[in-house]
């Protein structure tokens, strides 16, 4: 891939990750997208619509009213886009693939234009030596299913349960590596509770009911995988937050673990140890969570898997506010809160949060399966996008990723977030979380400062894991 010597140069300027030894030899430095907010092509090869579809053509719900129909234009541009990150020296790609694409009425056969695309993606990833992490649901469910009850249904699970035997049928020659699902916290509680996410319903006993139907997915889900693919590996994502308390008072301590408990335990409890802890059943009883457990669900959902994904943003600050919402809790980004969304930068929020995952929840070898910041990147007049802030980002986390190695965290990969900018869901286009630069006119792609930063961190290990071994 062709470099810029002014933008080069300025990686002088730039300092390493501090512990970078500390990375296993054959650790996975990857990047991570998802298909409807890369995409495009939403009217093309059989797709039909998802709930982000319905979501985003609806007035008043996204950003300047952005929607995903042409979002980066991958469907057609993916090979070029491939090109792109193998110059990156990226060697790992974590991609979902689009349900509503696949089986656009959420039923019965797949697509078959479908198969075929997904088949080339994964095809001309292998002939890049580039090896995909895929994720078979990143939040866009196929809107007759929404339309038959979506996730509160318990139905839905079992549809998903058959997407996935259908799509590791189809595709699970090509791709060995699997996550069920992404982030179902923000499926349900960001979806079905306080609406800020599609299908926007508002909702609470429908978001606990989401939840509990999600885990049950996930681990239909595995059974699906292990009798399609017995050699596959599989795991699930889940967005970890690290929660503290803005005074020593009981309240506030109690404040802290129902907001652990919404936002974290209700997903990694019955996956990891078995079932819902007492703190998630006190929490989300009073919104029907005993309604919607069935005989034989723990066992479903508790089945093993290989692999633990971790997607980590930030460190909230929560206390006790009788107002605030169904749980009363109140919160907000704890300082420095420098990034365009408003999130806190502590990269010992990340230490802590593996660190917590291992020692509580499981052993199993952990990803980062999203890390990553937004920022108000722009084209300066010399054509080259610096992103410094993003390079020190990833710095400081990548460093705290070190300090987890060192502290025994079982950490395997890191999947930066994300490898282009892109459709940021209600947000439209107003976020930008990519090393590569788009413009949303031309489609143009240009690399920023901190995917050359990475590329050279890439390299620096690859050098460091060689001289380990000689």
């Amino acid at each position: 891939m062709p470099t810029d010597s002014s933008i080069i140069n300025r990686l002088a300027d730039t300092h390493g990750v501090t512990g970078l030894s500390a990375f296993p030899a054959d650790f996975r430095w990857g990047l991570a997208t998802a298909a409807y907010q890369i995409e495009g092509a939403a009217l093309e090869g059989g797709r039909g619509p998802s709930i982000w579809d319905t979501f985003s053509h609806t007035p008043g719900l996204s950003v300047n009213g952005d929607n995903g129909d042409i979002a980066c234009d991958h469907y057609h541009r993916w090979q070029s886009d491939f090109d792109l990150m193998s110059g990156l020296g990226v060697r790992d790609y974590r991609l979902s693939l689009s349900w509503s694409r696949l089986q656009p009425s959420g039923t019965g056969a797949l697509n078959p234009e479908a198969v075929a695309f997904y088949r080339s993606l994964l095809s001309g990833l292998r002939e890049r030596d580039i090896r995909p992490l895929v994720t078979l649901y990143h939040w866009d469910l196929p809107q007759p299913l929404e339309d038959a009850g979506g996730w509160p249904a318990r139905d839905t699970a079992y549809r998903f349960a058959e997407f996935t035997r259908l799509v590791v049928e189809q595709l699970g020659d090509l791709a060995t590596d699997w996550v069920t699902l992404n982030e179902p916290w923000c499926s349900a509680f960001l979806g079905y509770g306080s609406g800020a996410h599609a299908p926007g319903r508002r909702d609470y006993r429908a978001a606990v009911a989401a939840a509990h139907h999600l885990n049950l997915a996930h681990g239909l889900a595995v059974a699906a995988i292990r009798a399609t693919s017995p050699s596959a590996l599989v795991g699930i994502t889940n967005i970890v937050t690290d929660i503290v308390q803005l005074s020593d008072s009981a309240k506030d301590a109690a404040a802290v673990v129902r907001l652990d408990a919404v936002s974290n335990r209700v997903f990694l409890d019955p996956v990891y140890l078995g079932g819902y802890s007492a703190d998630v059943w006190n929490t989300l009883e009073p919104f029907g969570l005993a309604a919607v457990v069935q005989e034989g669900d723990a066992e479903t959902i508790a089945v093993p898997t290989d692999f633990a994904g971790v997607n980590h943003y930030q460190r909230v600050v929560a206390w006790h506010d009788e107002a605030a919402g169904p749980f009363h809790v109140g919160e907000r980004p704890a300082e420095p809160a420098t990034t365009s969304f408003g999130w806190s930068v502590i990269p010992a929020s990340l230490t802590a949060v593996l660190s917590r995952v291992a020692a509580e929840f499981t052993s199993l070898p952990i990803y980062i399966t999203e890390n990553g910041a937004s920022y108000d990147d722009y084209v300066d007049p010399n054509g080259e996008v610096v992103d410094s802030e993003r390079v020190e980002y990833l710095r400081g986390y990548l460093s705290a990723a070190a300090d987890a190695i060192a502290l025994g965290v079982d950490l395997r990969g890191y999947y930066a977030w994300s490898f282009l900018d892109n459709f940021e869901w209600a947000e439209g286009y107003s976020k930008r979380f990519g090393l590569v630069y788009v413009d949303y006119r031309t489609q143009e792609r240009i690399p920023k400062l901190s995917a050359h930063w990475y590329r050279r961190l890439i390299s620096e290990h690859q050098a460091v894991a060689a001289a380990a071994i000689a």
